[in-house]
């Protein structure tokens, strides 16, 4: 259940970006999302180094057997050859660091092109089914009933949301609906990689660490081609680190630390959690205003979530 509340928790901090960006100045997303990878990514990448330096403690060893997982592969071998073994990891951190650097754009695209309802509601939606399909090709770890059922009924709750909330101006662009599926797919990317990454004995702070790490230099050109002026401002400037330490730093170490018990399908739709977040955040912070459907897509939503998080809950006790 711990792993379960840590996903849920790792959804809150992310579901506080909507918010963050309304309190704070006007800045240009694609400004906003190198900035927030650039420090959050970084600061990943320092906790790693740090705890990577400590000495390890005997009950937190820095490269720990491989751990035993009710979701692992079936048929899969250990790699016992250490040269193999890091190439296979280093190809692991390049593909979760290019899914990190991919969802940033694609996501802003597909609200670009068809309004924030529509492209938030596809890319969010979609995440969890492409996960699971991506996790039973790549792994040959095919998903549960009980996960159809819940991303299901989570997925209708976001799409009634969403729909409930919107606007009605935009038509539905093909190009807009791949950008947003493509985002999808990219979290889908790099949720596996961390997952593959602590399966090898990486600890949670070194996998999302060399993952955004590396996804932290690439943003740091990308930000300087940007209007980063908003960085130099007092709320600008709380507004990058809130972004960057809680919806990023904090939010991918409570994400490692339920994803190295849960399989990357169950973590993806637990973190569905974020849209409900955003919406009762600004329903009492923001003083939003919630039509009726907005709020049928909320119960909608955080039953699906019910459905998921409960029984794993109760299988995590009888295991332990």
């Amino acid at each position: 259940m711990r792993a379960v509340l840590a996903v849920l928790a790792a959804a809150v901090c992310f579901g506080t970006t909507g918010t963050a960006q309304a309190l704070g100045p006007e800045a240009d997303p694609f400004s906003l999302g190198a900035a927030r990878i650039l420090i959050g990514g970084g600061a990943l990448a320092l906790i790693a180094l740090v705890l990577a330096r400590r000495r390890p403690r005997d009950d937190e060893p820095l490269v720990p057997e491989m751990p035993v997982l009710d979701d692992a592969p079936t048929g899969s071998a250990p790699v016992t050859d250490p040269r193999r073994a890091r190439l296979v990891s280093a190809a692991i951190v390049v593909a979760g660091a290019l899914g990190v650097l991919a969802y940033q754009p694609a996501f802003f695209a597909g609200t670009e092109r068809n309004g924030v309802a529509v492209g938030t509601v596809v890319a969010l939606g979609s995440a969890p089914v492409l996960t699971g399909l991506l996790e039973w090709a790549v792994r040959g770890h095919r998903p549960s009933g009980r996960w159809a059922l819940s991303t299901i009924v989570a997925t209708a709750g976001i799409a009634t949301l969403g729909l409930a909330s919107g606007d009605a101006e935009h038509a539905i662009d093909p190009l807009g609906l791949a950008a947003s599926l493509g985002a999808g797919l990219s979290y889908a990317v790099y949720a596996l990689a961390s997952k593959g990454l602590l399966e090898r004995g990486w600890s949670g702070s070194g996998a999302m660490g060399a993952q955004f790490g590396l996804a932290a230099v690439v943003s740091l050109p990308l930000l300087l081609a940007t209007d980063a002026s908003w960085l130099a401002t007092p709320s600008g400037l709380v507004m990058g680190l809130w972004l960057g330490l809680v919806t990023t730093t904090l939010a991918y170490l409570l994400f490692a630390a339920g994803l190295r018990h849960l399989t990357a399908a169950t973590v993806s739709t637990l973190t569905l959690a974020e849209p409900l977040t955003a919406t009762l955040l600004g329903l009492f912070l923001l003083g939003e205003q919630l039509p009726v459907g907005a709020a049928i897509g909320l119960a909608v939503l955080a039953a699906g979530l019910a459905i998921l998080a409960v029984p794993v809950g109760r299988r995590a006790q009888r295991a332990t």
